[in-house]
């Protein structure tokens, strides 16, 4: 049995559905290291530690969860916190070729690590946190959306 896995990601912000996959991994593994990521290759709402600390306290009911920020590749930090599990959720088959590419690459670099794939509960399988940054902006209600800290950072920004 694997005893630590990651779940590397941008959480701009962290969903309802992101946490649904942590809980899944938290059954699966002694623990896991959920990952926020500096680099993110698009422009974030909520800054890098703000990002980590939304996540933090959404997923502080986990005690085998910890939370870190990293700047460069997913691989490298989970060659340096020696995980050889890597933790991707899939929404629908519109993430498979994305993620396929992605768990593809992240062999060759680090042929160690393998990449599993948990998908949240029907319930979450629409969620993005793209599509809440959406219905924020229009005003929409987030409450089935995002965990309260999110939801009380939503609210401080207006």
């Amino acid at each position: 049995m694997y005893k630590k896995a990651i779940y590397p990601g941008t959480f701009d912000p962290i969903t309802l559905g992101h946490i649904n996959i942590v809980e899944k991994a938290a059954k699966l593994f002694l623990e896991v290291l959920v990952a926020v990521a500096d680099y993110t290759g698009k422009t974030t709402l909520f800054d890098l530690q703000e990002r980590a600390e939304l996540c933090r306290a959404s997923l502080s009911h986990l005690p085998n969860v910890h939370v870190v920020t990293f700047s460069g590749l997913a691989v490298e930090l989970a060659q340096k916190e020696k995980c050889s599990i890597m933790i991707r959720g899939m929404r629908a088959v519109s993430d498979f070729e994305y993620e396929l590419s992605l768990a593809l690459t992240n062999k060759k670099l680090s042929p160690e690590i393998e990449t599993i794939f948990l998908v949240p509960s029907l319930r979450y399988m629409y969620l993005s946190s793209s599509m809440i940054k959406q219905l924020a902006d229009l005003g929409s209600n987030l409450e089935d959306f995002v965990p309260a800290p999110v939801l009380k950072a939503f609210a401080q920004r207006k």
